[in-house]
């Protein structure tokens, strides 16, 4: 019986393989597998049978069938008997000879099956397959590979069967007609070839170790000669590449007298398919196996073929191989080996083919002889020792072959030559250089078209040259005393600067490892290496290059680190020091990057450490070689002006630290001599140079300088010395501007002591003298821009070391003005349209420098040099319409920066000149020259005068010293100056006018005699309001504008006042609209601070108010007229109600802002409230209209008396003086407006309305909704915010509660969110509110009782009601509601009684009958054909089910499992969810019928196992609480923990693996259960939701996986694989899936 269920449910999964999904597919075929696991034998039988008995089956899916009966015997290949084994071979057998077609996916599953079983029954397999091998009769096309594939996989138990296969075989090669069968016997004959060979390798481990490669020879060769001279022609390439790769493994076994009789043949004919097939790689294969085997046996005919060989193969080698086609690669590989095979043989004739190939005019040519050389070099080291000198010579012309793939080539032989010796030779130091030259490539530009495939950028060859470099210098011991010292002599060269950083890598390395060996053994013996550059020029090379440290891959750590090594050999007092100094310097460059190095701080520190070098040196005569070298070496960095630069103050500091002064002048003269005046960073440098030799040497510097000025040099006459005649006028100029910067900089470094007494006797008049161009006596204005540029820094330094300078304040510069002057006239040739250079900024910086020298400017001077830097800065057209203007987009960021700094320039002058009269009077005289700027109709020239008032007012504040009390006269004139800007129309201008009033109102402080570290509360919060001028809001700004006014009217002193206010009505005629505006409301604002004038003029603006509300949109005007409206009112309160009631709807602004004004005092508000509240409640709220259309039924349409009184009640309310009036009609104000919402709720407006609205909302910025609910609901809202129920308000808008009470659907919902917040924030009300409400439960409208009874249900929820003693009254009002008309209503009552739960706990046990009651009956409602009641009531008893007495519910229990079980499936899934929570709870009451009980848990188990996979989260979430709730009362330890600790609702599920673990818990504790859990499962396989549908059949599979052998004869076998049959035919591939796999495992039970 086992057995056939056992075939049953293989037949069963062997039908379902015509299952056309691939995951079903393969599903099946590892559920036979797993069958074949348990009972190998058995599978294999039935899987024979079934193939056997269904003869028509498909090939496709017989293949699965098969492939499974491989994995089968594969897995269990030691398990298997005889009979079972000859079974299956006799199947598979069939199977693959069944078609003689060649069907491939078939009979090559069959033919692996024959392979796998033959691993262990070879015997049986080959007696089975000789069969289908008979002599004379071409066999199967399968039989072949099948034999071919056994003599790879079993290679001892085949090779012995092979001499009989051949000697049947051979005869067969003539008869095989088509090419498949050509092509498998060249198949069987290569693998044939190929097991024979390793039989032979491993004859110590073979079972018949007599065996010989004699045994085959004869067979081998007679089957070589049809392959050769037969098929090796054909026209087919596929059979020419069988044949081919099988005659490269057969040449090893032909006897050795025949293989030698066919080379000649032989390797023409396999060279001859080079050119029929592109795809070469079998080709060089096999021809590398014949030319191993040829060279094995001695072959002599190899010699006759070489010259044919090696043309053929090199082509090969020359074309590029392809790393993405992998074959082109191997072919490579298999090339480069026949290369070897022949190098070894015949050394001399190859090279003699090779190397003239280096000349070749062909880049393929060049390239692939290389990589033929290197392979040489490396794989035949003995052949090619006597051949090192001559094959060196022959690579001289590669050297210099400028291609870089040929560069790259002979970089890799470089690499191979020195593994083995080669550079030793002569010639080698040729290939050294060579690599350092590459090493020193310069990186490609970025080039526009992309890069063929082929190409190699240099940087690639650097690269991959560095790279070999520092391997050779690291790896290769032998190479050591080839590299040390010699690489040093690329050290210097400026052609192999970008090779610096590898070079002082390897050479450091180098010298590490020679210090290692001995304590001299790094010392540079110049007798034996006479190019070596002298220890002056290393040091100078590595010290300059070390000063851009990030170029060239970090070259300044490298450098350095070489430098520290070479101590020694550079002086030998520098160990001590070096040792110290250079790792704090490369420590210096590693901790930062070249984007945060400070470049000058940087060169500073190398200049200490060379300046300590030199002391501790000490040695004038090294001192003055040292010198020499470095000005030798200038003439290096022509192309590198960086480096140079820096060299240039080197030589300024080792010039400083020599003692000989003869030597400073000959080398200072030298300087300026030879220098390149037309490079901007060679001017920089010689001055640098001369300044810091200045330091030391001031006399001779000036005098050399002096000289030099005198000299014919800067004459234009045609007698100038040979050095100067050809120099221009141009260059002349660039001369001049050199000397001047020099005399700068010697003014900026020399001793302040020495210098002071030379600025104006000497350094000033050479200055001027270079200046000043004279033709024929007469002053010529200098158009040079670097010249001028040149005297302005000259000066600036110049002024900065006289303000430097101790004395300073004793010294007068005489010529101050003269110089103020020259700036001034510099600052005015600037073009106004446009800055292009930073004359202007350069020239303002000079001038703050010089005004705090002595003496003083004179007035006139002074506005000169102001109003000349403000015209020519201010006026400036904006950076944006300049960048529009020039084309050239590149130049932005640096006009941008020119722009910033040239501001930065004016801020510090004008700080610099007003520190010279720190007064109210000096701040007055520069505002003086301000102010037309700031009130510039030009936004660009505001923005920039305000944000240099604000510079100048935060540096008044800073610098500001008060000795006496003193008044700020000019206050007020100057906060009307800026406090208007505060609403500019840019909101940087807004910003800084804050900053300006802010320091302005301290400034008032501090002369009040407030510290200056006092700190105003009012004045800050000025800060605060900088925030809300960002956007250019008008209503923020307006009120920010009060806020300031406000602050300002605290502030002023009394006697600023009036001067304030006529200075701020100058401001109403301001060109910015916004800053007029900004007047009024500051005016207004200071007024009512300080004045109230308005006062006596209101009964005069009574009359008019209206209409000027509607003539001006002012905002003075408008306030002015508010202040009058209550008066009106509070003499005619009636009058003014029905007069404004009357207004037309919607109101406008102006009728509005009456009605607010009616809010100013409480008790006319409250008399004013109650009269509004009578016209809401004493009309009814609408009217029922019949609908245009027929049969749309009817609508609401809204009365109008009662829709304006609310809007009436909106307008005052929201009025915040309306608060204590509101107060105290709060709650028929509350329940009023409650139940207008409730009765507006889908209520239409009149149609005469509804146009207005329309009409008004198209114009002007959209008034607030006029629509009947949304006019409610809005004044609902201010009227809670108005009494004091803020949080109120705020907490039901953020619970969205508003909207839903407009909403017809959801009002409810927004009812119930407005009660919670009412319970939580305003409890002391309720009370009254209740009482109003109760009798609204018996209204005539719906809508009414439906509010009223959401409000109730909600507050029940609330332990307010019961502290207020209002829970019994309000429960029996929403229990009587059961019976109600309405089903929401009935809803509602019982959500209500549900919340007494969480509201009022304890009376749930005091009235607990009583709602357990109400709840069932809610269950049993008959008029609720949704199932929405019953909802509601499940709901609202899992809540009371925490509370009530358990005697109440035990009788009940029963029922109510019973009733609500039909909804774990019910289609809604809130009835799914609400039923399955109620379940869960109801488990806390099973204690008392646990028998019973626990049978409703066991059958609701499978239900909410399955639907944990049940398509809606919140479901999901039911059930693993209600199995939670579940696992206590199963008697199951380990399941209770698996539902603890997996169902959890905020962790994920692996469903798979907790269905196993739970099936292997309930089968350990209820193994009787295993039918029944069985069948309720079955049910589920025809559920509508997939997930559950492939859940359930997966849930029965590990059900069976765990249950005792004792317990399967339970389950109705039969009728289980039959529902898995037909569920097998499921349209979801996913459940498909899960039925395969779980007919796998039914082998547990059968």
């Amino acid at each position: 019986m086992t057995e056939s269920r056992i075939k049953r449910l293989a037949t069963t999964l062997m039908d379902a393989t015509t299952d056309k999904d691939p995951l079903v597919q393969e599903q099946i075929y590892n559920a036979l597998c797993y069958l074949g696991e348990s009972e190998p034998e058995e599978i294999l039988n039935s899987c024979d049978e079934y193939l056997r008995q269904h003869d028509k089956l498909a090939y496709p899916h017989r293949v699965i069938i098969l492939k499974a009966m491989e994995t089968v015997v594969k897995n269990s290949i030691a398990l298997l008997d005889k009979s079972t084994a000859k079974v299956v071979i006799f199947l598979a057998s069939n199977e693959m000879t069944k078609s003689k077609e060649v069907i491939r996916d078939w009979q090559q599953a069959a033919s692996n099956v024959l392979v796998a079983v033959g691993q262990r029954f070879i015997n049986k397999v080959m007696e089975e397959v000789l069969t289908k091998f008979q002599p004379g009769i071409l066999p199967h096309y399968f039989v072949m590979q099948t034999f071919a594939n056994l003599s790879v996989s079993n290679v001892f138990g085949m090779v012995p069967f092979l001499n009989s296969i051949l000697g049947t075989m051979l005869p067969m090669l003539g008869m095989a007609k088509q090419d498949h069968m050509k092509s498998v016997f060249c198949y069987a004959l290569q693998h044939f070839s190929e097991s024979i060979q390793e039989y032979l390798a491993n004859l110590d481990k073979a079972p018949d170790p007599t065996v010989r490669k004699d045994t085959f020879s004869n067979e081998i060769f007679s089957a070589y000669e049809v392959l050769f001279n037969s098929w090796l022609q054909h026209r087919e390439a596929k059979l020419r590449l069988a044949v081919v790769e099988a005659m490269g493994p057969m040449s090893y076994l032909m006897p050795s007298e025949k293989l030698e009789e066919q080379l000649p043949k032989l390797i023409p004919g396999i060279l001859a398919l080079y050119k029929k097939h592109t795809e070469a790689f079998y080709i060089s294969k096999s021809l590398c196996q014949i030319l191993e085997a040829s060279v094995n046996i001695g072959s002599r005919s190899l010699d006759v073929q070489l010259d044919s060989l090696l043309g053929t193969l090199h082509p090969q080698i020359c074309a590029p191989a392809d790393p993405s086609v992998p074959l082109t690669v191997k072919n490579h590989t298999e090339v480069l080996r026949c290369f070897t095979v022949l190098a070894c043989s015949f050394p001399d004739r190859v090279l003699a083919f090779l190397l003239p190939k280096l000349e070749s005019s062909n880049e393929r040519t060049r390239v692939g002889t290389l990589l033929i050389m290197r392979q040489i070099i490396n794989s035949a080291p003995s052949q090619m020792e006597i051949k090192k000198p001559f094959i060196i010579s022959s690579m001289k012309l590669t050297l210099q072959d400028s291609n870089n793939k040929v560069k790259r080539a002979v970089v890799q032989v470089i690499s191979a030559m020195a593994h083995h010796g080669y550079l030793e030779q002569p010639g080698g130091e040729a290939m050294m250089e060579f690599l350092v030259r590459q090493c020193a490539l310069p990186s490609d530009a970025p080039k526009k078209q992309p890069l063929d495939a082929d190409d190699l950028t240099s940087d690639s060859v650097q690269s991959i040259s560095v790279n070999t470099l520092f391997l050779l210098s690291t790896t290769v011991d032998r190479m050591n005393k080839v590299l040390w010292p010699y690489l040093l002599e690329f050290v210097t060269p400026i052609q192999f600067t970008n090779a610096l950083t590898p070079l002082c890598k390897s050479l450091m390395y180098l010298a590490m490892k020679k210090q290692e060996e001995g304590e001299n053994a790094s010392l540079i013996c110049y007798d034996l290496n006479a190019n070596l550059p002298s220890p002056y020029a290393l040091m100078t090379r590595l010290l300059v290059v070390s000063s851009q440290p990030y170029v060239g891959d970090c070259r300044g750590a490298a450098a350095l680190r070489l430098l520290n090594v070479l101590h020694y050999s550079v002086h030998p007092a520098l160990d001590q020091l070096w040792s110290k100094k250079v790792p704090l310097l490369v420590e210096h460059i590693e901790e930062n990057t070249e984007n945060s190095l400070c470049q000058k701080e940087w060169e500073e520190k190398l200049l200490l450490f060379l300046q300590e070098t030199l002391s501790a040196v000490s040695d004038n005569a090294w001192i003055c070689h040292f010198v020499t070298e470095m000005c030798g070496q200038l003439n290096s960095y022509n192309g590198f002006p960086l480096e140079k630069n820096f060299l240039y103050k080197c030589i300024g500091t080792t010039l400083g630290a020599c003692t000989s002064k003869d030597l400073v002048q000959k080398q200072l003269q030298e300087l300026l001599e030879t220098a390149r005046y037309h490079e901007k960073a060679e001017r920089e440098g010689l001055a640098s140079c001369f300044g810091i030799c200045a330091i030391n040497h001031l006399e001779e510097t000036l005098a050399k300088l002096e000289d030099f000025v005198r000299s014919d040099v800067l004459k234009k006459s045609v007698g100038l010395f040979s050095m100067f005649k050809d120099r221009s006028d141009n260059e002349v100029e660039k001369i001049k501007s050199t000397l001047i910067l020099c005399y700068g900089y010697v003014a900026a470094y020399a001793p302040k002591e020495l210098v002071l007494s030379r600025i104006e006797a000497d350094i000033l008049k050479n200055i001027f003298q270079c200046f000043n161009t004279k033709v024929l006596g007469i002053k010529v204005e200098t158009k040079d821009l670097t010249l001028k540029l040149c005297l302005i820094r000259s000066i600036c330094m110049i002024s900065q070391a006289i303000f430097n300078s101790v004395k300073h304040g004793d010294f007068i510069f005489s010529r101050k003005a003269e110089l103020v002057a020259q700036m001034v006239e510099f600052i005015k040739a600037e073009p106004l349209e446009a800055m292009r250079t930073p004359v202007r900024q350069r020239a303002m910086i000079t001038c703050t420098y010089l005004v705090v020298l002595e003496p003083h400017l004179s007035d006139p001077d002074r506005t000169e040099l102001i109003d000349t830097c403000l015209a020519s800065v201010l006026a400036l057209p904006p950076l944006e319409v300049v960048k529009e203007r020039d084309e050239n987009g590149d130049d932005d960021l640096h006009k941008e920066m020119l722009y910033g700094d040239t501001i930065s320039a004016l801020k510090d002058l004008l700080k610099s000149l007003l520190r010279r009269n720190l007064t109210p009077h000096g701040l007055q005289d520069m505002f003086a020259h301000l102010g037309s700027w700031i009130k510039s109709n030009k936004e660009h020239e505001r923005q920039r005068a305000v944000e240099v008032s604000a510079a100048l007012l935060d540096f008044y504040l800073t610098k500001l010293k008060v000795s006496t009390v003193i008044p700020f006269y000019n206050l007020g004139v100057l906060i009307a100056l800026f406090s208007p800007r505060c609403s500019d129309s840019l909101a940087s201008v807004r910003q800084h006018a804050v900053d300006c009033v802010y320091c302005l109102l301290y400034i008032q402080l501090c002369y009040e005699g407030f510290a200056r570290d006092h700190r105003d509360e009012m004045v800050e919060g000025l800060k605060a309001l900088k925030k809300g001028l960002e956007e250019p809001d008008f209503t923020i700004l307006f009120h920010a504008c009060n806020n300031i006014a406000t602050v300002i009217g605290k502030r002023v002193p009394p006697d600023q006042l009036m001067s304030l206010l006529l200075a701020m009505f100058e401001g109403l005629a301001d060109p910015d609209k916004n800053c007029s505006r900004a007047a009024t409301v500051m005016i207004n604002s200071l007024l009512k601070e300080r004045g109230g004038v308005l006062q006596e003029k209101v009964p005069d603006i009574m009359s008019i108010i209206h209409s000027k509300l509607e003539e001006v949109d002012e905002e003075h005007v408008r306030k002015a007229a508010q202040q009058t409206v209550y008066i009106l009112a509070s003499q005619h309160k009636s009058m003014v109600v029905s007069s404004l009631l009357g207004s037309s709807l919607p109101f406008d602004s102006h009728t509005c802002t009456m009605w607010r004004s009616l809010a100013t005092e409480p008790t006319l508000t409250s008399q004013i409230l109650e009269q509004l509240l009578d016209k809401v409640n004493g009309d009814i709220p609408y009217k029922e209209s019949k609908c245009f259309l027929l049969g749309s039924g009817s609508e609401r349409i809204a009365t109008p008396l009662p829709l304006a009184a609310t809007c009436a009640l909106y307008e005052i309310m929201s009025a915040p003086e309306s608060g204590a009036a509101v107060l105290g009609l709060y709650p028929p104000l509350f329940v009023t407006l409650l139940l207008r919402v409730s009765c507006t709720v889908g209520v239409q407006l009149p149609k005469n309305l509804q146009s207005k609205e329309t009409r008004t909302s198209s114009h002007g910025p959209a008034p607030r909704s006029l629509h009947p609910c949304s006019c409610a609901v809005e004044t609902l809202k201010v009227m809670l915010a108005r009494g004091g129920s803020q949080e109120v308000a705020r907490a039901v808008g953020s619970a969205r509660g508003w909207e839903l009470m407009a909403s017809p659907k959801r009002h409810h919902d927004g009812i119930a969110v407005l009660a919670g917040a009412m319970a939580r924030h305003a409890g002391p009300r309720l009370p009254l509110i209740v009482k109003n409400l109760i009798p609204t439960l018996s209204s005539v409208l719906d809508s009414q009782r439906i509010t009223t009874t959401a409000f109730f249900a909600e507050l029940l929820s609330s332990n307010v009601v019961n502290d207020l003693m209002l829970l019994e009254t309000m429960m029996d009002n929403t229990t009587a509601r059961q019976k109600d008309t309405c089903m929401l209503v009935r809803k509602l009552a019982l959500r209500g009684l549900g919340n007494i739960a969480s509201g009022s706990p304890k009376k749930v046990r005091k009235h607990g009958a009583k709602l357990l009651a109400s709840m069932v009956n809610g269950m049993d409602d008959k008029d609720d054909p949704h199932h929405l009641v019953a909802l509601e009531a499940m709901s609202s008893l899992s809540k009371l089910l925490d509370h009530v007495e358990e005697r109440d519910i035990q009788s009940m229990l029963l029922h109510i499992a019973i009733r609500i079980r039909p909804f774990f499936d019910s289609e809604q899934s809130d009835l799914r969810q609400s039923s399955i929570v109620l379940f869960g709870n109801l488990t806390k009451f099973s204690e008392g019928n646990c028998e019973v009980f626990f049978e409703q848990i066991l059958n609701g188990l499978v239900t909410l196992l399955l639907h944990l996979q049940d398509p809606k989260p919140e479901v999901v979430n039911a059930c693993k609480f209600a199995l939670r709730m579940c696992g206590p009362n199963m008697g199951c330890e380990g399941l209770c923990d698996m539902f603890l600790n997996h169902l959890r609702e905020d962790r994920s599920l692996h469903y798979g693996e907790f269905m196993n673990n739970v099936c292997k818990h309930l089968m350990q504790s209820y193994p009787e259960m295993l039918n029944r859990l069985i069948l309720t499962n079955l049910f589920y396989f025809k559920s509508n939701w997939v997930d559950i549908r492939a859940a359930a059949p997966m849930f029965i599979g590990f059900l069976v996986l765990h249950v005792d052998e004792d317990h399967c004869q339970q389950v109705d076998l039969d009728h289980l694989i039959s529902a898995l049959n037909l569920l097998l035919k499921d349209p979801v591939p996913a459940v498909r899936v899960k039925v395969a796999e779980t007919l796998g495992r039914l082998v547990r039970i059968l």
